[in-house]
């Protein structure tokens, strides 16, 4: 289980996350809903430890993540995809793939197949180089390496903006299925187009501050 417990952050004096309070469920996939500048990616940051809460608490699985650096996150099972997916240019999509592994020195490749097996395509062009890729290629790539860091709880912040509406659909498909696999999922979208389907739950986050909200106000 993932909570926040009154968790503020403010970057250079400005307050961008104010008392936000989410708790996601183990096993269970949360929405969260909001415009551009909401607050929606510092918070994904202050889940990774990128962005360093100023005060409150965030706790996964019973620890507390306060005091706890990015990799130390990582080692917990915490996947992460950044809206602007982050690969290295000049490596192959594999390398690309297991570069959360070399960083956190797990030699257990074996989720590597895992996901090759869930996103096929992902193995048929394994070899080529990240910045050959389109744009939604890279989208699939940049999951696939949050997947394999993270096993337990999964952050996707905006995966589908940008992407043309076959492979949004693709990675729709593909996140739902991983229901199957009990992760704990957060995903943040603009709004709830194309996450309805395979959410438990929805916040809406305006000007850093969060409330839960029934399906019928997030249609």
């Amino acid at each position: 289980m993932l909570t926040m417990n009154n968790v503020s952050l403010s970057i250079q004096r400005v307050p961008i996350l104010r008392d936000v309070n989410l708790e996601i469920e183990t096993g269970t996939t949360c929405g969260l809903i909001g415009r551009n500048g909401a607050g929606k990616t510092t918070l994904m940051r202050a889940i990774m430890g990128i962005l360093p809460a100023e005060q409150g608490s965030i706790r996964f699985n019973q620890t507390d993540l306060h005091s706890a650096k990015a990799h130390e996150r990582a080692i917990l099972g915490i996947g992460y995809l950044p809206e602007d997916r982050r690969l290295v240019p000049h490596f192959t999509v594999e390398e690309n793939i297991m570069v959360s592994l070399w960083a956190t020195r797990n030699t257990d490749h074996s989720r590597l197949k895992w996901v090759y097996d869930l996103m096929p395509e992902i193995g048929r062009f394994a070899e080529r180089k990240a910045m050959t890729l389109s744009g939604g290629q890279q989208k699939l790539v940049a999951l696939a390496r949050a997947l394999v860091s993270g096993p337990n709880l999964l952050l996707l912040d905006e995966p589908f903006e940008g992407v043309a509406p076959a492979l949004a659909q693709r990675l729709m498909e593909v996140i739902g299925n991983l229901r199957e696999e009990q992760l704990t999922v957060l995903i943040s979208e603009s709004d709830y187009t194309h996450s309805e389907k395979v959410v438990d739950k929805v916040y809406s986050i305006e000007r850093g501050q969060i409330s839960l909200m029934s399906r019928a106000e997030a249609a």
